[in-house]
């Protein structure tokens, strides 16, 4: 006993030791230091005609450029004027634990009226960012970049700018996540790239909608969010005179985008890829390159004689672009980007008979299922032939595949043939493009052959019904830490079974990203795994604490699309006050919404408020005729389809008198249907069986039909029946449609057997 005592202790303070070492490394020289001060404040915001609140670092949006040289001591003053908490991210940089600046896991928050210094060593060099990581303060305008110029230049160029890509909304970034949550058509349809039914079948694939429709899903998305604006540097459009004809000018591109994904294209034949994530690449001429949230590319180009030369940015859905112009004279200009026709790729999607749906919210989260989903969902190929119910496997954070003696060729060489039978499937070429096969390492990235490899397997799995964004159908409240060994090889293959990318980001470390070019695969902080799609990393277990790693997209994050990454060693003495689970509450929040209709004929009104398992409803519904019903239930999901319910149920016994009401406990399930029909099905404490049904499709641009149907018996177990008569039913149905003004109102009109038809006004808040 005295003997585990005493070991327990050494290691502890050799842990603690690493930390504080670590630390001094970091510190121990000021010789030089560079200090910056930010301000970070709230402040009246107009880009696109309509002042909004936003936030600003030190006055503006995008937030200064930081400058400093490989070897400098970073110290950064961050001053919080606000009346929220707030937090800094250096995004992409490599620096001790304590200062990763994720608040209640790594860093303290930064408190309203304080200021918290970050003090680090630059050990890099190469083109980075910054960006609040509390809620959703990025996407009101909380980041700015982060250049780390290399002690020795190898690359030939005259000048260099920066350039910060970004989105804005003119909504509050958390009205927008519930706009999401409540799973309303409105963003698609205020882009224009929603699917209404009519399209859908004036291009002959009602066949592929009845496809996903059976697999629970409207559409091919693509995009989540409407924004009136993309920016570069904040502008929509903005000139840089100051470059002459025949300058080669470096470009440190940053997509500091909340969820936009975003095609680059430029002008002219002369730019050449040299970077990527910060570290330089072999240099490859591209005037198209895909850039997925959160990463950074650096590019050469060439100003065109007595031209301006034109760098532009296309939302992935076709929603927008941005401009960037650079030199004088007439404009060069860059290629258009087509958009995406999701339409057809529905149709492709549906040819190559992909099983969607897998669950963003398991039943038995506990359990671990990642290899059964991996065979069940997606490209199956043959995956679907092997047994994975007789595999034992462990939770993820006790996965040991230990691949001791493993030849990492053999590896390279499956990246490479996986690489190719995907995107040469019929169908696949439309990910053909989004792989990472041009981005090559100057150098071996190789790790020993000798280390131990730990394999893990993460499936993407979203609902965009209820907009809920998971890792093998387990959001990050419902999970434990991924456990690290170090001085072990670490090697993930996600596996994405949404119609989204998902740019996945770890804080702390970069890693390999595997592909054709074997030994010499790149390394990156941050990297987007297309739909239906897998991607591998792996990395060298040699850091310590807890590491966050999430998808990039701010409110697939904020909606479960999280993990944390841990070695297991103590935690900082400096974050006792500040406990973890806060962070993992902010991802599972409570949202609300409700809708009224305010018709010639009735009167309904909704309420919701829900967060992953748990929703609370309110329904009450007055007639012209005096019939009045109303509920109140509490539901629980057990996975995305089924939730188990219980309330109680208020409605007046005789027509066109309110005199008498009868209250009834109910219980119940309710069941999101193959081909998305809402069947509830229920039973009340008079033990009346109830069945209901309902169903709503955009059918036109801008208009939704809707239709339900309830049906209740009484079999005379608890009430008295008339004479002669076996058992009493009740049949109420309606139908209607609304077409729809704005995000919070439409015109509507229905008809409903009790209440007869009518029209009014739909609102929703």
């Amino acid at each position: 006993m005295k003997f585990n005592t005493w070991l327990l202790a050494t290691l502890f303070f050799l842990s603690i030791g690493k930390m504080l070492a670590q630390e001094k490394h970091h510190s121990q020289s000021n010789s030089n230091a560079k200090e910056y001060t930010l301000t970070i404040a709230k402040k009246d915001i107009n880009i696109t005609g309509k002042p909004v609140m936003g936030m600003t670092v030190n006055g503006t949006i995008p937030g200064p450029v930081l400058e400093f040289t490989e070897g400098d001591e970073a110290i950064i003053h961050v001053k919080n004027t606000m009346d929220v908490e707030t937090s800094v991210h250096w995004h992409g940089i490599l620096l001790p634990n304590f200062y990763d600046g994720v608040p209640y896991l790594t860093t303290p928050p930064i408190k309203p009226g304080t200021t918290f210094t970050y003090k680090f060593k630059l050990k890099q060099a190469g083109t980075y960012w910054y960006h609040s990581h509390t809620m959703l303060q990025e996407q009101s305008g909380v980041y700015g970049s982060f250049v780390i110029h290399p002690k020795e230049e190898t690359l030939q160029y005259d000048k260099e700018l920066v350039l910060m890509l970004s989105d804005w909304t003119n909504e509050k970034p958390k009205d927008v996540l519930r706009t999401l949550k409540r799973g309303t058509e409105w963003y698609g349809i205020k882009k224009g790239t929603a699917t209404p039914l009519n399209q859908v079948i004036s291009r002959g694939a009602f066949g592929a909608q009845l496809d996903f429709w059976r697999q629970r899903m409207e559409g091919a998305d693509i995009a989540d969010v409407y924004y009136p604006a993309f920016l570069i540097n904040g502008k929509q459009s903005i000139n840089y005179s100051d470059f002459k004809s025949g300058e080669k000018v470096r470009l440190r591109i940053i997509n500091g985008a909340a969820s936009t994904a975003f095609w680059m294209t430029f002008s002219g034949d002369s730019s050449t890829l040299v970077a990527a994530d910060g570290l330089d690449v072999v240099p490859v001429n591209r005037n198209k390159t895909f850039i997925g949230n959160a990463e950074t590319y650096d590019f050469i180009v060439t100003i065109p004689e007595d031209k301006k030369l034109e760098f532009k940015i296309s939302a992935q859905d076709g929603s927008g672009t941005a401009s960037a112009y650079l030199g004088e004279g007439e404009i060069l200009k860059a290629m258009e980007v087509p958009k995406p026709d999701k339409i057809e790729m529905m149709k492709q999607m549906a040819k190559m008979d992909m099983k969607m749906g897998a669950h963003a919210l398991k039943f038995q989260p506990n359990k671990d299922e990642r290899f059964k989903i991996k065979a069940e969902y997606g490209m199956q190929m043959d995956h679907g032939k092997m047994n994975h119910d007789d595999m034992k496997h462990d939770s993820m954070q006790k996965e040991k595949m230990n691949h001791d003696k493993m030849k990492m060729e053999n590896d390279m060489n499956h990246a490479e043939h996986k690489e190719m039978d995907m995107n040469d499937m019929d169908g696949m070429k439309m990910n053909a493009e989004y792989n990472y096969d041009y981005l090559k390492s100057p150098e071996k990235t190789v790790y020993d052959a000798d280390a131990p490899v730990n394999e893990i397997l993460l499936n993407l799995t979203g609902n965009m019904n209820r907009y809920i964004w998971s890792f093998n159908g387990v959001v990050l409240s419902e999970t434990d830490k991924i456990k690290i060994k170090s001085n072990e090889v670490t090697r993930i293959t996600f596996n994405n079974l949404t119609m989204m990318h998902h740019p996945l980001h770890l804080h702390g470390h970069f890693f390999r990203v595997l592909n054709k070019n074997g030994d010499y695969s790149p390394l990156k902080h941050t990297v987007n795994v297309p739909p239906m799609k897998e991607v591998t990393i792996e990395f060298y277990g040699d850091e310590y604490g807890d590491w966050f790693f999430h998808c990039h997209i701010l409110y697939h994050m904020m909606s479960g699309m999280t993990r944390i990454i841990s070695y297991d060693t103590p935690r900082d003495e400096r974050m006792k006050a500040y406990p973890i689970n806060n962070l993992i509450k902010e991802s599972n929040l409570y949202y609300s919404w409700g809708m009224v209709d305010v018709a010639s004929h009735m009167t309904e009104l909704n309420l919701v408020t829900s967060n992953y398992r748990s929703q609370f409803n309110v329904m009450a519904e007055y007639g012209w005729n005096k019939n009045f019903e109303a509920e109140a239930t509490y539901e629980y999901y057990l996975h995305d389809y089924l939730r188990v319910f219980g309330g109680v149920n208020i409605e007046n016994e005789l027509e066109d008198s309110l005199e008498e009401v009868n209250t009834t406990a109910i219980v119940g399930l309710r069941y999101l249907t193959p081909y998305l029909f809402s069947l509830d099905v229920r039973l009340d404490n008079e033990l009346r069986p109830q069945l209901g049904l309902s169903r709503e499709i955009m059918v036109f641009p801008r208009t939704v039909v809707f239709g339900e149907i309830e049906y209740q018996a009484d079999l005379g177990l608890v009430n008295t029946l008339p004479q002669n008569s076996n058992f009493e039913k009740e049949l109420v149905w309606s139908a209607g449609a609304e077409y729809l003004l704005s995000k919070n109102a439409s015109l509507m009109a229905s008809y409903d057997n009790r209440f007869g038809a009518g029209g009014g006004l739909s609102l929703r808040f």
